[in-house]
């Protein structure tokens, strides 16, 4: 790790008028300058500013320094959010993580991370050795040519499926983001990561009220039961009134570049009986335009079986 300055942040403008790295659980930022990826020469603990809370009286808000701990053993947290909190990271992790941090973490890439190697993310323009490398782990759904990462956040899966926003605050003021529309897709410019601009903080996060996600599940499939990234997640929520589906929210994670909305797969889903073989043809178009790479092409299996899997949990003993 290289030197660099630290500071405390004791308002939020005094943050926002830093142009240091944030730091608040640092579960991501320090790992990623113990490898040189990031060298910030100041860092910015942000931790004293009055951006946390929990409230889930109309709709759900999270302070973006809430911990991913307390947010998800808190009561009344919609089951996806609070299950993909959990299977994120060990409890230590979840203790000194953030929200916020954690919607901001970069790829898990192995190139990414490796700063001997070529990176579009890391240095625009050097290519990406994964596309013709080892990519087990890399994404088949909004891929480019520039690059193939999966996104490694858990909750934002579920937080897209559950149309939640982030709130961004800068001296000009605040403004809110569908989670969905935050992230970008990487196409030629892979290093944009997201639609945080310059001078900007996430303060909040903020999910709708679905009285109907009370029946939600986030499925997560994995190399090893203990503490791995996703080689596919999927976080679901039905609406089920007399034995048919009503509505459903469909994300999934592991398999795409960003947290990916399935509205294909909740439009097939409308109307359906509670069936594994209505999964199964429902859960049949989440492939739809994959872009499988030489050691990921199970992936187009793995997705559609994920999503059966979440379906038949939430809906066990009534399928049969």
């Amino acid at each position: 790790m290289r030197p660099f300055e630290l500071t405390r942040a004791a308002t939020v403008q005094d943050a926002l008028e830093s142009t240091g790295a944030f730091l608040a659980g640092g579960t991501t930022l320090v790992d990623l300058m113990k490898l040189d990826v990031l060298t910030p020469p100041c860092v910015l603990d942000i931790n004293d500013l009055p951006l946390r809370g929990i409230s889930t009286s109309d709709g759900m808000r999270f302070g973006a320094l809430e911990r991913m701990a307390d947010v998800a053993a808190h009561p009344g947290v919609y089951p996806a959010i609070s299950k993909a909190l959990v299977l994120s990271a060990s409890q230590q992790l979840r203790n000194m993580a953030s929200i916020g941090g954690n919607l901001m973490q970069r790829t898990r890439c192995s190139y990414f991370r490796d700063v001997t190697m070529p990176c579009n993310r890391r240095v625009p323009g050097s290519g990406c050795p994964a596309i013709g490398g080892t990519n087990r782990m890399h994404a088949i759904l909004g891929t480019s040519d520039a690059c193939v990462a999966t996104h490694a956040s858990d909750v934002a899966v579920a937080l897209v499926a559950l149309d939640a926003e982030v709130v961004l605050t800068s001296a000009d003021g605040t403004r809110t983001l569908p989670l969905r529309d935050f992230y970008r897709v990487p196409g030629s410019t892979p290093e944009v990561e997201n639609d945080l601009r310059a001078g900007e903080l996430i303060t909040e996060v903020y999910v709708p009220r679905l009285d109907w996600a009370a029946t939600s599940t986030y499925v997560k499939v994995r190399d090893r039961q203990s503490y791995e990234f996703a080689l596919c997640s999927a976080a679901v929520a039905l609406d089920v009134r007399d034995g048919r589906i009503l509505d459903a929210r469909v994300a999934v994670g592991g398999v795409a570049t960003v947290p990916w909305r399935l509205t294909a797969v909740e439009a097939a889903l409308q109307g359906a009986q509670l069936t594994e073989e209505a999964f199964a043809d429902a859960a049949s178009v989440a492939a739809e335009g994959a872009h499988p790479l030489s050691g990921n092409e199970f992936k187009t299996t793995l997705l559609t079986r994920t999503i059966v899997r979440a379906l038949l949990e939430l809906t066990e003993g009534s399928h049969r």
